[in-house]
């Protein structure tokens, strides 16, 4: 079974490496990694490993915290290696097909940002109602969602009503305004689980979002 860690690490030579060894004595093959962020002498990345079915994922977390300063932040279930370029491909696929340019960025964005789900919704009249969605986005009705418009990318907390479908298995939730246009429009991706989305991330969705809204001038 594949499995998706993301740990916080002390920004060092040679503690990759060292979780790497440790991840590999519990019996774990890394598929790949990605440095999500870096900063205050920290080091957040995301390893893809393949774990025999006869260990718990739980060998992972104590591999890896074994290491001196390193902490796992969440472990969950992961299909195949990171997909860490794929931005530049869905943007050409998207400049290439107008109209279906939506359906093709909420589908994917969930891949991208390693999440459950993601849709584009609209805010007019009191109301909001989403215009695309992945295959997996909650089910929810039409209904106001007073955080909008918004003028930069933002993690949702509680202070930010939205549908209780979106919180359900602890969703962490990101938004980022997509385009200038009247009415008002936001990406929104939900990642059922965990773990939080950091600000190297939240800025990513946002230059993503601001970047297909200018080739599909919305």
């Amino acid at each position: 079974m594949s499995f998706l860690l993301r740990v916080v690490l002390p920004d060092k030579p040679g503690n990759l490496g060292a979780v790497a060894s440790a991840l590999g004595g519990a019996g774990a093959d890394i598929l790949s990694v990605d440095v999500v962020e870096r900063g205050d002498g920290q080091a957040v990345d995301d390893i893809a490993v393949e774990l025999p079915t006869n260990r718990p994922p739980d060998v992972l977390i104590t591999a890896a915290e074994s290491v001196p300063g390193v902490s796992v932040e969440s472990v969950r279930p992961h299909t195949g290696q990171l997909d860490t370029h794929r931005e530049l491909e869905l943007l050409d696929e998207i400049a290439g097909d107008h109209a279906h340019g939506l359906d093709l960025l909420a589908a994917e964005v969930p891949r991208l940002f390693r999440a459950g789900w993601a849709l584009v919704a609209v805010s007019e009249h009191g109301r909001s109602y989403r215009i695309a969605e992945s295959s997996a986005a909650p089910e929810t009705r039409s209904g106001d969602l007073p955080w909008l418009p918004l003028d930069r990318a933002i993690a949702l907390d509680e202070s930010h009503w939205v549908p209780e479908p979106w919180r359900a298995m602890d969703t962490e939730l990101a938004a980022a305004p997509f385009g200038t246009g009247v009415p008002p429009k936001t990406l929104v991706v939900g990642r059922p689980g965990g773990p939080v989305f950091r600000p190297s991330e939240l800025a990513r969705l946002a230059h993503l979002a601001g970047i297909v809204a200018t080739v599909l001038k919305a």
